[in-house]
């Protein structure tokens, strides 16, 4: 017999717009790529270009803060630079292998090697200033 309590939490309006697909998965409507464990070789260490990982999770308040701002940045750089999103509860054995301890960690890839971590919400001049060699 159920209490009728939930056991996860209700989703959380940010104002941001998503779509939802037919396996529940929440994804950004933008500039943004989702990577998963599965594609991130390809899609991250094969690329031609910089690619910018952002680490994040759905109950994560400051990546939601981020994720606008990481919409922009892929919009206005994206001919130079990548950003993919990969959700560490969906995808957790890439979290461990680079070993993200805290959320939202954004990781730039090149060459198929992490050459910069980018720790914590920042505003997008802060994330500018830090993907200067990349842009």
């Amino acid at each position: 017999m159920t209490s009728g309590h939930r056991t996860t939490p209700p989703p959380v309006s940010t104002g941001e717009h998503t779509s939802h697909s037919n396996t529940g998965r929440t994804t950004m409507a933008g500039n943004t790529v989702t990577v998963t464990d599965a594609s991130f070789a390809t899609d991250v260490l094969g690329s031609d270009k910089p690619v910018l990982v952002d680490f994040w999770a759905e109950w994560c308040g400051p990546c939601k803060m981020v994720a606008p701002v990481l919409e922009e940045i892929a919009s206005e750089h994206g001919e130079k630079l990548t950003i993919a999103k990969l959700n560490i509860d969906e995808n957790p054995q890439i979290a461990r292998d680079y070993q993200v301890m805290s959320i939202p960690t954004m990781t730039v890839f090149q060459g198929g090697k992490p050459v910069k971590s980018i720790i914590g919400a920042k505003p997008k001049g802060a994330i500018l200033n830090d993907l200067a060699d990349y842009i």
